[in-house]
C-alpha cells in the first residue's frame, strides 16, 4: 500500500468534508481515535468504514488508546469497564500465574471489543517503571515497579491483545515511570545515571524487543543525550532503543501535539522523523497542524516500511473465544485480586 509516515487524528465523530479530502490527498499510513470521535457502536464502526473509504483502502491501522482504569477511549454503557495495569500487578504478587492469566484474558476481552468495530491496533502495553515522587500521570496505569514483572505482565497483555487480532503498541519507550512532570504538558528531564537506567527503565522493555510496534517518550535523558527527547534524539533512538533494548518493530512517536516539544509542528515532525522514527503519530484533531505533519511526512520506504510492513503482517486471525465465560472468569479473577 502506499501511505505516509504519520497517523492522524479527525476532529469528531464524523469525518467532515474538509477531512475527507485531507485524508485523500495526504493518505497516512493509519487513524487514531479518541473520546471526541466515540459515541456508540454503529458510529464508530461508521467512522473507521469512512476512513478507510477517503484513503482508498479495503483495511488499515485504526488506533486507540484502550488501557483500562483511567485511559480508557471507549466505555460504558456500550463498553465494559477495565481494570487500571496496577490491578494486574496486585494479583501477580499475591499470585503469579494468575496475574498473568488475568492480563492475558483482560486484553483479549479487549480485542473482542475493539475488532468488530474496525479498530485493529491497541496504543497497549506499558512497560514503564514508575518510582517515587514521579509524576502520577503514569501511576496506576503501570503493572509494577520491577523491570521484570512489568514486562512479564506487559507481554501477557500483548498476548492477548494477539489472541484476539489486535495488534499491540509497546509504550512509553524507553520509559517514562521516572519523569517528574507529565509530558502532555511539559516536557521531563530524567537525570540518572546510564547504568541505573539500563538496570530498571530500559531493562523492562528488553524481553518485549520482539513486539511488533513502539510508541516513543518525549522524556529527556540527561546520562544520554541532554538536549532532545527520546523522540527527537537520533542517540537515543539508535544508542538504547534499536540499541540496548533490540526493538525490532515499527516506531511512532508519541503525539507531537503535546506539551513537551517545542518548535512548529513542522518542526517536530521532521525532528522525529530524522531521529529515527518510522511514524509520526499527530492526535488532536486540528486540520492545519494535521495538513503541516502530512507535509513532513514522506511516503513510507525503506526500512521503515519494512518494519511497519512486518509489523501488520504478525496480525492473527482471532482464535475462538466464549466471551459470556470469559468475562465471567475475568470478573472472578479481578474480584479475587480486590480481597488479595
Amino acid at each position: 500500500m502506499t501511505a505516509r509516515a504519520f497517523i492522524t487524528g479527525l476532529s469528531g465523530p464524523v469525518i467532515t468534508a474538509d477531512e475527507r479530502a485531507f485524508l485523500r490527498a495526504a493518505l497516512p499510513w493509519g487513524l487514531i481515535l479518541f473520546k471526541r470521535n466515540i459515541q456508540n457502536r454503529e458510529q464508530v464502526a461508521a467512522i473507521v468504514k469512512d476512513f478507510l473509504a477517503a484513503i482508498g483502502r479495503s483495511e488499515a491501522p485504526v488506533l486507540v488508546d484502550q488501557e483500562g482504569g483511567r485511559v480508557q477511549r471507549l466505555g460504558p454503557p456500550h463498553w465494559p469497564v477495565y481494570p487500571p495495569g496496577e490491578a494486574y500487578g496486585r494479583l501477580y504478587d499475591h499470585d503469579p500465574e494468575a496475574g498473568l492469566k488475568a492480563a492475558r484474558l483482560g486484553a483479549r476481552l479487549i480485542a473482542a471489543d475493539l475488532l468488530p468495530l474496525g479498530i485493529n491496533v491497541d496504543c497497549l502495553p506499558l512497560a514503564d517503571v514508575p518510582v517515587s515522587g514521579a509524576d502520577n500521570v503514569i501511576g496506576d496505569r503501570a503493572y509494577g515497579t520491577t523491570p521484570a514483572k512489568v514486562s512479564a505482565i506487559a507481554a501477557a497483555v500483548a498476548e492477548g491483545l494477539h489472541e484476539g487480532g489486535v495488534l499491540s503498541v509497546l509504550k512509553h519507550i524507553p520509559g517514562h515511570g521516572r519523569a517528574a512532570q507529565d509530558s502532555h504538558l511539559r516536557l521531563p528531564t530524567v537525570d540518572s545515571p546510564r547504568p541505573d537506567l539500563e538496570r530498571t527503565d530500559f531493562a523492562a522493555f528488553r524481553p518485549l524487543s520482539k513486539l511488533p510496534l513502539a510508541m516513543t517518550a518525549h522524556v529527556v535523558f540527561s546520562a544520554i543525550d541532554p538536549v532532545a527527547p527520546a523522540t527527537t534524539s537520533a542517540t537515543m533512538i539508535r544508542e538504547v532503543i534499536r540499541g540496548f533494548i533490540g526493538f525490532e518493530g515499527g516506531l511512532m512517536s508519541d503525539d507531537v501535539s503535546m506539551g513537551a516539544l517545542s518548535g512548529t509542528i513542522a518542526e517536530r515532525t521532521r525532528a522525529s522523523l530524522a531521529a529515527g522514527c518510522d511514524l509520526v503519530l499527530h492526535c488532536n484533531g486540528r486540520l492545519d497542524e494535521m495538513q503541516a505533519v502530512a507535509a513532513e511526512s514522506p511516503v513510507l520506504a525503506g526500512a521503515a516500511l519494512r518494519r511497519t510492513d512486518a509489523a501488520l503482517a504478525m496480525r492473527r486471525k482471532p482464535a475462538d473465544i466464549d466471551l459470556t465465560a470469559a468475562h465471567r472468569d475475568f470478573a472472578a479473577m479481578m474480584a479475587t485480586q480486590a480481597t488479595a
